[in-house]
């Protein structure tokens, strides 16, 4: 099998583009669809023609090129089922557990929600990769606007049972504010403080901060590490449970 080819730029402000491409079948897919001018100039520097969009969940700027994209290229629109009616131009709906084929890469469905009611992450285990849109962040996690603590949290979990290799796309350049904050809640991390000094050096350098893996998020990350002695001693939550420790980080990320 031949390498799934990745590219990542930036759209708007913030937002991550990601393409996937099989040089096997020539078949490309992008990672939701937040700028149709961004995509375009990517698929014609790489020369490829874009056939699929992988939709992580409905918001606007994962969905804003959905129909232009589809209307210039024909392309096939594949998105969460628990959010159908919400994703412009779906034509294939998926759920959690699903597999299903890219070319000659095997992609595997994973519930995730918690940002969003019904937001997926797709998972390409041959190729160690997962696109992760707005649940899981370097060093970071979604905004509950339509799920709880405890919906996330276990979306957190499912992404965690991942191999500690898998290389983890996610939706947003958001590592810098992610990473002043995890300090606050897991000052005395070394982990994290090393890599708050990398993300740092990168973004002034103009860099992108991504991909990042699971084996190092579950090393920094603050919101997947909830059962970590020095973060509830740090928060005055000793015996409190996981989602209660979970959802006072999240609380406090939201008023950072």
């Amino acid at each position: 099998m031949s390498n799934l080819q990745i590219e990542q730029f930036t759209a708007h402000s913030d937002n991550f583009c990601v393409l996937i491409h099989d040089p096997e079948t020539g078949l490309t897919a992008s990672i939701d669809a937040p700028e149709e001018a961004a995509i375009l100039e990517a698929l014609k520097r790489r020369g490829w023609k874009l056939t699929h969009i992988f939709t992580t969940h409905h918001h606007g700027d994962h969905v804003e090129a959905n129909l232009a994209l589809k209307k210039r290229f024909g392309t096939e629109i594949i998105g969460p089922s628990d959010e159908r009616s919400k994703i412009p131009g779906i034509d294939r709906a998926v759920r959690h557990g699903e597999r299903f084929a890219f070319g000659n890469f095997e992609v595997e469905v994973i519930s995730t929600p918690g940002h969003t009611a019904g937001e997926i992450s797709y998972h390409i285990p041959a190729a160690k990769v997962a696109f992760t849109g707005d649940t899981l962040f370097s060093l970071g996690c979604g905004r509950l606007f339509e799920g709880t603590p405890a919906m996330m949290l276990k979306s957190l979990q499912r992404l965690m049972a991942l191999p500690g290799d898998t290389e983890i796309y996610c939706g947003h350049e958001y590592s810098e504010s992610n990473a002043r904050f995890a300090l606050t809640v897991d000052p005395d991390n070394s982990a994290l403080k090393e890599r708050a000094k990398e993300i740092m050096a990168l973004r002034e350098a103009g860099l992108p901060t991504l991909p990042t893996t699971i084996l190092r998020e579950m090393a920094t990350n603050p919101f997947l590490r909830a059962h970590d002695p020095s973060i509830r001693r740090n928060l005055n939550m000793d015996s409190a449970s996981d989602e209660a420790v979970f959802a006072e980080i999240r609380k406090r990320k939201d008023n950072f």
